[in-house]
């Protein structure tokens, strides 16, 4: 591939994805997932400070699409309505055909500590977003704490049934709303 083609980041993201599938987290360096995707090193760190951030791109996304909903929400909204809204903006992050690149990134991540590391990392932050923006919509940080923890949950659940989900069932937003109105049946019977 030519270094002036577009995508670097998804063409990175491919090339780190089936690197590590095939040699291993650990035995990929960044030298050959740069190659694979048919750029440099110094145009891979321009995008990314090392190869363990490369799976991990989406989480600006996740954090503002969260924030912007949950702040978007009409002023008359209940708790759980303004915490399904930012579940459902979590959902609208991911498209259909990131279900099978789910599976594959759960295998990889599974495999080495650092990378499960790095993915508790990241679900503390946008837990936290979604957190902070609950707290200030509903002034209230206990019950933005209860809600932030379960709309995660539901998320997290929710996005692990639906990559598992092999024949392209329900969508992610129907199976993490389906997650999300369980929790709330139990905080609220």
């Amino acid at each position: 591939m030519g270094r002036w083609k577009p995508d670097a980041r998804g063409r990175l993201l491919q090339a780190a994805i089936d690197l590590f599938g095939e040699q291993g987290y650990e035995e990929t360096t960044v030298a050959q997932i740069a190659e694979r995707a048919g750029l440099t090193k110094a145009t891979l760190f321009r995008h990314f400070s090392d190869k363990r951030e490369i799976l991990f791109q989406g989480q600006g996304a996740l954090v503002e699409a969260a924030t912007a909903a949950v702040g978007g929400a009409p002023d008359d909204a209940a708790p759980f309505e303004l915490v399904a809204a930012g579940v459902t903006a979590l959902c609208a992050v991911h498209r259909e055909d990131d279900r099978g690149l789910g599976r594959r990134l759960g295998a990889i991540t599974a495999s080495s500590a650092e990378l499960q590391e790095r993915a508790a990392l990241k679900r503390s932050i946008v837990t936290d977003a979604l957190f902070r923006a609950l707290a200030d919509r509903l002034d209230d940080v206990h019950l933005a704490g209860v809600l932030a923890d379960a709309g995660i949950r539901a998320y997290y659940d929710g996005y692990a049934a639906w990559v598992a989900d092999a024949d392209g069932g329900a969508t992610l937003r129907e199976t993490a709303a389906a997650e999300l109105r369980a929790y709330e049946a139990l905080i609220r019977p």
